[in-house]
């Protein structure tokens, strides 16, 4: 199925699982493909695998946290792919250190919103005006079910970084809806990548967040970039402004399974 040949997607954050997952699937969609990266070997990496795959793409190296940089990104796959229609911003750390309030230090906190708030603003910052000048267009940004449920286990820079980007997705999606750019933000639950590694790094922790994902399991990278493809498609061409949860029917719950499956 190629449901998106003429899509040129900018892709932040290609270096992770997550990016890496959706890198291969809109390429395999027919989509033209710029990944961006701050690690350049990651990036470079899921590039290999893109043409490995059969597929051309295009490479750049960028911080979004920083304004000349994302700017320069923006222009730079801009100019690779003729154009840009789709943007998906999914660029985004989650530090050890994140806890509450109290324990989080503040270097911690502005570092996070840095680069998923911010980062995430600067993208739409520069990436807009491309869009309007294609026509339009889908912006896709990777918020968190953290935006919308609070949690036990505490990280609490993450978790504003994400309600910020939800929020910023909702308005953007009123703001451009009449100029044909379509703005949604994804929020997928607890997925096998190398930032759920962080704190599922043990099996007490794990076992601890198992208990309540109503399906007992971590989603897969490729359950999300699924997703993450629909909404670039014009399949998605009536959804704006929409919170996208991807979770294994985690937010839906009010009790969850204990680990043999019983209440």
């Amino acid at each position: 199925m190629n449901r998106l040949t003429g899509k040129k997607v900018l892709l932040t954050g290609a270096g992770g699982a997550l990016g890496r997952a959706t890198a291969l699937k809109l390429s395999a969609e027919g989509a033209a493909v710029a990944c961006c990266d701050i690690n350049e070997a990651a990036v470079r990496q899921t590039a290999e695998l893109v043409v490995q795959a059969g597929y051309e793409v295009s490479v750049v190296v960028a911080d979004v946290a920083d304004p000349d940089s994302c700017q320069a990104m923006i222009r730079q796959a801009s100019e690779a792919l003729d154009g840009l229609n789709v943007l998906f911003n999914n660029a985004g750390l989650l530090l050890p250190d994140d806890a509450g309030a109290v324990d989080t230090p503040l270097a911690s906190w502005e570092k996070t919103l840095a680069v998923n708030l911010t980062g995430v603003f600067l993208c739409c910052k520069y990436g807009i005006p491309e869009l309007e000048a294609s026509g339009g267009g889908s912006v896709i940004n990777t918020a968190s079910i953290v935006a919308q449920v609070g949690s036990v286990f505490p990280q609490l820079a993450y978790t504003a970084s994400k309600g910020g980007v939800l929020a910023m997705t909702r308005e953007l999606a009123v703001m451009y809806a009449r100029k044909g750019i379509r703005f949604n933000a994804l929020c997928p639950g607890p997925v096998h990548t190398d930032m759920t590694a962080v704190f599922l790094s043990d099996d007490a922790r794990w076992r601890s967040r198992q208990a309540f994902i109503p399906q007992g399991r971590l989603g897969t990278p490729e359950e999300i970039a699924n997703a993450v493809a629909f909404l670039a498609s014009d399949e998605s061409s009536f959804v704006n402004g929409a919170t996208f949860t991807v979770d294994g029917a985690i937010t839906a719950a009010y009790v969850a399974s204990d680990l043999e499956g019983k209440l």
